[in-house]
């Protein structure tokens, strides 16, 4: 957070922070945050840092591949409205299910099963030209019910389908291992479901067309794991934040910032609790170290601002007054913002 002379430089100890991009993924100096915009937490000492980024790069790029294959997965789907017309135009008089012989569409699709009239209906596998393929159960001519089908690169879909779409429960395997199982709507992931990344992250909770939205949690494959609120794939409301190293943020977010009031807290003890805005330090806020020794004040953009006092484990108490991380000059014992 850029701070000058602050509770870490002045006081000789240190606080950290968190930033967000697509998720949580960060790496904090005590009162200093240097942001870096990653897909996973980086929680390892500085020597490892390089190559604890590139690790973190790679699987942010599987899931936003993944996601994207997700967003997408209706379009790869080669059911289309010119074989439904085609079969629909057909002249057939029978009333009952029945078994026929392959019928190749002008597409070069073929499809092998039962019908009812002129409309594929019952159990029947249809396979397009490019090697794509549905198996399953056909309603009035369109996928519906539970089927599966095998996408050209190796991605697999197996669920329930409606008017050849993904609707209810349904499981997509990606080829690189990656998969999502839960509920879906027109091709969207709708509801509850799960979602497991080839590194291991995992997601687990509520989506809204296609992205995370209401309730979820969310676990890194170093342990360090986010459960809380989320609004369209993003890290907002109420939550908590918590590292393999015993870290641990509770309170308010938006837009995957802390923004609100929170308590940010220390394996060692040490503890912050105080408002904050877009990740830094802003507003009221109480930091207080390992032996007991307190500050307490404002604070701007991560940065001691305006009044404040230091309260030591003897009880004695110092007022001071700051501006940008810089002490200003000492006050008497009574302040009169606090």
């Amino acid at each position: 957070m850029g701070q000058g002379n602050c509770c870490g430089n002045r006081e000789g100890d240190s606080n950290i922070e968190i930033s967000l991009n697509h998720s949580k993924g960060l790496q904090e100096s005590d009162l200093q945050v240097n942001y870096t915009p990653s897909f996973s937490v980086i929680s390892s000492e500085n020597i490892k840092k390089i190559t604890k980024i590139q690790a973190i790069w790679r699987g942010y790029q599987v899931r936003k591949q993944f996601a994207a294959i997700l967003k997408n997965s209706g379009k790869k789907i080669r059911f289309s409205s010119a074989e439904y017309k085609e079969t629909s135009k057909m002249v057939s008089t029978s009333k009952e299910r029945e078994q026929r012989p392959a019928y190749i569409y002008r597409s070069g699709a073929i499809y092998v099963g039962q019908w009812v009239g002129n409309n594929r209906d019952g159990v029947g596998v249809q396979t397009w030209p490019d090697k794509a393929k549905y198996e399953g159960f056909w309603r009035s001519n369109r996928a519906n019910g539970h089927g599966k089908f095998w996408h050209t690169d190796g991605d697999i879909f197996e669920g329930n389908w409606k008017d050849e779409k993904a609707n209810g429960k349904g499981i997509y395997f990606h080829i690189n291992g990656a998969k999502y199982a839960g509920d879906w709507k027109s091709d969207l992931q709708d509801g509850y479901g799960c979602e497991i990344w080839a590194d291991n992250s995992r997601y687990e909770g509520f989506y809204k067309q296609g992205k995370k939205h209401g309730f979820g949690k969310y676990m890194w494959n170093d342990g360090s794991f986010y459960i809380g609120q989320w609004i369209e794939n993003r890290i907002s409301g109420r939550g908590t934040y918590e590292w393999l190293d015993g870290r641990k943020f509770s309170g308010e977010w938006l837009n995957n910032n802390m923004h609100g009031v929170g308590i940010y807290t220390w394996k060692d003890g040490r503890r912050y609790e105080g408002e904050y805005r877009f990740d830094k330090k802003h507003g009221k806020g109480t930091y207080t170290w390992g032996d007991g020794k307190k500050y307490s004040g404002g604070w701007k953009n991560g940065k001691q601002h305006g009044e404040g006092m230091y309260i030591y484990p003897n009880g004695e108490v110092k007022y001071a007054c700051w501006k940008d991380g810089k002490k200003l000059r000492s006050m008497d014992s009574t302040l009169s913002n606090m």
